[in-house]
């Protein structure tokens, strides 16, 4: 645990490990000590999972995770590579979601206002 140690005016950050004791220790008169920010690493999600009998070049998966904004594609629609397919929101920052290739739209597996995982197919494509 990292703490911040004020001494006679100066503070020291400082790394200390617990030891079990059955009282807690206090700190000697004239010392004040108070808690650090600890930065620990973010998990990386797992890749994601072919869905059963979906073809890769046939469906979009979300980049990020995020709030469905907008979706600006409708079923049926025939779309070109970088045609803007929804609009997520993620740390508050709007992200235009884009088609990877030219197709027609089969399927549109999000709704505005849902929530989406990265890695979760948002859009599928006609065969």
């Amino acid at each position: 645990m990292k703490l911040k140690i004020t001494i006679d005016g100066k503070t020291y950050e400082v790394d200390v490990e617990a030891a079990e004791t059955e009282t807690p220790a206090q700190p000697p008169s004239g010392i004040h000590m108070e808690s650090a920010a600890v930065r620990l690493p973010v998990a990386q999600a797992p890749p994601p999972q072919p869905d059963a009998g979906m073809r890769e070049e046939r469906v979009c998966r979300s980049p990020v995770s995020g709030i469905v904004v907008r979706i600006a594609a409708q079923i049926g629609q025939k779309l070109q590579a970088g045609d803007i397919l929804l609009v997520l929101e993620a740390m508050k920052m709007e992200t235009n979601i884009t088609s990877a290739v030219a197709g027609q739209v089969a399927a549109i597996r999000v709704a505005a206002g849902e929530s989406v995982q990265a890695g979760q197919v948002v859009v599928e494509f006609e065969p």
